[in-house]
């Protein structure tokens, strides 16, 4: 983990390319006190061993199946999947799992160090429990992605691919049909992939979403605030980073402000989280 100072930055952001229905401004102050975050997302190492110690099963394990983009799919998997509303990308596939990332007869055996996916909040809460952590608020993960920078566009600066070269793991091509993978991956890169921002975190945008703490809300103060913690309830959970699905074409939510939200119980290929703990 990365001890941060904590501080007063501002979060949030009116940037034009941005979507004020959900919720990213107003820019506002915020405080944080200091703590500790994972440099990277749990990987799938880490979850299997909290999983033999634990025994624990996942929400998409019990339900029996997950979301899986469509693309890495069999045509005898995608036939008859059902697909939900509006993102007719994914398919829901029976045994996929973070064990099974895009159903039966797919594995994690070679991505030991890529980031743990078809992992809900709940999911991501139980493995806190077990390692003594939590998730980060929305504030704290802010302005850990930030690393230090204020009012940048990501966490590098406002260019996207500076000098050309790609700085995370997103959609490059037509979605969703037609990813070149010029920054190198068509799903999950390793955790630790492409240069880490100013406090020495790594794709904190793109590569997989990650859960915060936070129940959901698109309505927010613009006076100053200390350790803001999200509603006291909700339906859904605060998701942040964007992934190696987002284009600029329909999900440009890989900019340090962007956010989105999911049930507490649902999981994709997309999903995973990295944790905090107090300083």
């Amino acid at each position: 983990m990365a001890l941060l100072p904590g501080g007063t930055f501002l979060m949030g952001t009116e940037d034009a390319e941005g979507f004020p229905a959900d919720g990213e401004g107003p820019v506002r102050e915020v405080t944080v006190a200091p703590f500790r975050i994972d440099v990277h997302a749990v990987t799938n190492e880490r979850f299997a061993r909290f999983v033999r110690e634990t025994g624990h099963t996942t929400e998409a394990e019990r339900f029996g199946w997950s979301y899986v983009f469509a693309g890495f799919l069999p045509a005898a998997l995608r036939r008859g999947a059902p697909r939900p509303e509006g993102a007719p990308w994914w398919c829901g596939v029976e045994g996929a799992s973070w064990r099974a990332p895009e159903g039966p007869g797919s594995e994690v055996g070679e991505r030991a160090d890529h980031p743990v996916v078809h992992i809900s909040w709940n999911d991501a809460v139980a493995y806190c429990r077990w390692a003594g952590v939590r998730l980060p608020t929305e504030a704290e993960w802010e302005y850990a992605a930030r690393g230090g920078l204020e009012r940048r566009r990501y966490p590098w600066g406002d260019e996207l691919t500076p000098g050309g070269e790609h700085r995370c793991n997103i959609w490059q091509g037509r979605f969703p049909v037609k990813n070149t993978a010029e920054d190198g991956y068509r799903g999950t890169a390793p955790v630790d992939a492409f240069e880490p921002n100013g406090f020495g975190l790594y794709n904190v945008s793109g590569n997989v979403w990650e859960w915060c703490a936070d129940w959901w809300s698109t309505d927010h103060t613009d006076r100053p605030r200390t350790d803001p913690r999200g509603p006291a309830t909700g339906t859904a959970k605060v998701m942040r980073g964007g992934s190696y699905l987002c284009h600029h074409s329909y999900c440009n939510r890989y900019r340090v402000a962007a956010r989105t939200c999911n049930t507490p119980d649902s999981s994709t290929g997309n999903l995973g989280f990295r944790c905090v703990r107090d300083a």
